[in-house]
């Protein structure tokens, strides 16, 4: 069995600061981590190759400097790592993004399930991985929190907030992971060292690589785009309610309420 987990390289977001005068991330001296999401993917691929017989492959869509997450992800057991990377990637939105690692994915080919976190904290749109399943024409169980594995079939169970809901499907499939799915182990220290002594260890996919339409990719192939970013200014207020009485106080409070509309 073949699985792929897509992961990304984020900023970790306890340290993440705004240009108030650009509106952009300040990235300089900020720590970069793997996506917490797609790390319960990957963790969740690796228990089944503990399980099973079966390949672990990696891809992450970035600038080179990504390849330190996939490696990462080598060193926790991953089979075989992709960085798909290109200046005409850049700028991309969810949609753009999904239209190139389907590409990827398709170039990697054989697979019978798609690992991704259900959201990046960067973006928290939880668009990507179910995108990436109707580019490739596949079936989709999202907020993953149990996954079962039976022939060339899956059972999740997914998380809903109104109760779990269990679904089966055939291979091949995509899923998204929620941290409740599993806690992510710790490499060991030969894999690590096999990791990160290793250059040659990730093969890079460009746009030369790829079969995608250059329309529907980068900056100018996005339907969206941010307008801009900010940092909510967080203010408290505070009003004194008066009154003769208890009773009287408790009237006006509500009366408050109701002009603030919170109830």
């Amino acid at each position: 069995m073949k699985i792929i987990v897509c992961l990304k390289q984020v900023p970790d977001t306890n340290e993440v600061k705004i240009n108030k005068e650009t509106g952009t991330l300040i990235r300089e001296g900020v720590p970069s981590i793997i996506n917490p999401d797609d790390m319960n993917a990957l963790e969740e691929a690796l228990k089944i190759k503990d399980n099973t017989k079966s390949e672990v492959i990696v891809v992450s869509m970035g600038p080179p400097q990504a390849k330190n997450a996939l490696k990462e992800a080598l060193a926790m057991g991953a089979d075989k790592a992709y960085l798909v990377s290109d200046r005409a990637f850049g700028g991309s939105d969810t949609w753009a993004t999904a239209t190139i690692l389907s590409s990827a994915i398709e170039k990697i080919g054989d697979y019978d399930i798609i690992l991704c976190g259900r959201q990046a904290i960067d973006g928290d749109t939880a668009q990507v991985g179910p995108e990436i399943a109707e580019f490739l024409n596949i079936p989709q169980i999202t907020y993953a929190k149990d996954v079962k594995i039976n022939d060339k079939k899956v059972q999740v169970t997914r998380y809903t907030e109104f109760g779990d809901l269990v679904y089966k499907s055939e291979m091949p499939v995509l899923l998204t992971a929620i941290k409740d799915l599993n806690t992510p182990r710790y490499p060991e220290i030969k894999k690590i060292y096999e990791a990160y002594s290793n250059d040659d260890n990730i093969e890079i996919l460009g746009l030369n690589d790829l079969d995608v339409d250059t329309t529907q990719i980068g900056l100018k192939g996005s339907p969206t785009n941010v307008y801009k970013s900010f940092v909510p200014v967080k203010e408290k207020h505070f009003e004194m309610i008066s009154g003769l009485t208890d009773k009287e106080k408790a009237s006006n409070l509500f009366d408050k309420l109701i002009e603030l509309k919170l109830v």
